[in-house]
């Protein structure tokens, strides 16, 4: 199973749009405090639409909280600091993937200390960052594809 980890989100339409990608690809989203919003702010309940009802949704007070409750788990910090493309890891089955706020990141010795859990999305040069929600929906649907979309299903539309 997917999980995905916000650290410290500060936009609730971005955490909205989370949200929506975890419902629909069945993904764990883990929400480490503190928020830059209130959980009931309405840009976030928009941007996850009515899919509330669907996702497994769990909140943490800090780093030291998660990891107590998820000791062993195999987490990869996503920054544009890494050396490896996220598409070089080969993820496991229960792989948790930690994104930081959108102003600043994950934190620089969180970084330091799992320099080797570190992948990064290619992007052009000069360029600060993508979009939270883009990235994470990069990073589920890699997952997702490694696993040949099992557990997904193709609805073919009509034109």
């Amino acid at each position: 199973m997917l999980n995905i980890v916000l650290l410290e989100p500060e936009i609730p339409q971005n955490t909205g749009n989370i949200a929506r990608t975890c419902a629909s690809t069945g993904s764990v989203l883990h929400m480490i405090k503190p928020l830059g919003f209130r959980i009931d702010d309405a840009k976030l309940r928009r941007a996850g639409m009515d899919y509330w009802y669907s996702l497994d949704i769990r909140y943490y007070e800090n780093l030291d909280d998660f990891f107590s409750k998820n000791p062993d788990c195999e987490f990869y910090c996503f920054t544009k600091k890494a050396s490896h493309r996220y598409t070089d890891i080969e993820y496991g089955d229960n792989a948790f993937m930690f994104f930081g706020k959108e102003s600043v990141g994950l934190p620089e010795e969180f970084l330091e200390k799992n320099r080797q859990r570190c992948v990064r999305i290619p992007m052009k040069e000069g360029f600060r960052s993508l979009n939270q929600s883009n990235s994470v929906a990069i990073a589920a649907y890699e997952y997702y594809r490694q696993r040949d979309f099992d557990g997904l299903c193709d609805i073919g539309g009509r034109f």
